[in-house]
């Protein structure tokens, strides 16, 4: 077999969010066999870098697509970075604020968080820690990834945002935001599903997973037939339609899940390794 390129989507995909988050042996064994085969394995995530942590890239990657296509990475050569315009980032912040949303900026420096965005997720991913003795137990820890990169910022109007992130205003019907920034932003809905069906993240028009793996790939010298790309939620359907082989993940979306060109098992049943072996990878 010649030289393949993986790309992999890391919430819901190379990682497993519940709770302390973590990459299954499993991914990582089939990772480093892949590349001592040969083979090149990026990531390819929604996640800008300050959210990429050192046990995700201790495990040996080639290169990093984040920020859902905004940047790309080659070892330590950045090819190319894209950000939202000032002007942009103005009108989203002061709606945002207007009407009452909980959201993070993403830049390759540093997560910014909403005013009570971290007490918000915090009741996400640790429970009701006031009411509830294990939620508490769980809080004190303060042992997600997450929450311990997301900061506080006096200015929110930074030069280097790659995209924005927001958790569901039930008071605001997502087709609503979606129209007041439809010129500036391409938007998707419920990324992190538990963030809300009404949540979603605004990136850089005309930018996904799918444009920065064709970018790469064509500086990389690789053909389009030597593509596997695996991923679980609705901002993955561009990659897995460009490459040749696109996998959902068992604990996908089901509108992705129409979309790929197989459905493997999920993270925790070792789906990654099942089809890496299945496709002669490994």
């Amino acid at each position: 077999m010649g030289k393949k390129i993986i790309f992999f989507d890391i919430d819901g995909t190379l990682v497993v969010c519940e709770g302390k988050e973590y990459v299954p042996d499993s991914a990582i064994e089939a990772i480093k066999a892949a590349r001592r085969n040969g083979h090149l394995v990026y990531l390819c995530t929604g996640r800008s870098k300050a959210e990429i942590y050192p046990h995700i890239l201790d495990i040996g990657i080639d290169g990093v697509i984040g920020a859902g296509g905004g940047y790309v990475e080659i070892e330590d050569e950045i090819l190319y970075h894209k950000t939202v315009s000032d002007d942009s980032l103005k009108h989203l912040i002061n709606y945002f604020e207007e009407n009452s949303y909980d959201y993070y900026l993403e830049s390759n420096k540093g997560l910014i968080a909403s005013k009570n965005m971290i007490s918000r997720v915090e009741f996400i991913i640790y429970g009701d820690y006031i009411n509830d003795p294990e939620a508490k137990k769980r809080w004190d820890k303060q042992d997600s990834h997450f929450i311990n990169a997301l900061h506080k910022s006096n200015n929110m109007y930074l030069d280097d945002v790659n995209k924005v992130c927001f958790l569901e205003n039930k008071n605001i019907p997502f087709e609503n935001l979606k129209k007041e920034f439809e010129n500036e932003f391409s938007i998707i809905k419920c990324t992190v599903q538990a963030f809300g069906d009404e949540s979603g993240e605004l990136t850089v028009p005309g930018i996904h997973k799918a444009t920065a793996i064709e970018v790469l790939i064509e500086h990389l010298g690789i053909e389009q037939k030597d593509t596997y790309a695996f991923g679980d939620g609705m901002n993955d359907a561009e990659m897995l339609e460009y490459v040749k082989v696109g996998i959902a993940m068992g604990n996908a979306k089901d509108g992705l899940k129409v979309i790929a060109d197989e459905v493997c098992e999920s993270q925790i049943d070792d789906g990654i390794y099942k089809a890496m072996k299945r496709h002669g990878l490994i």
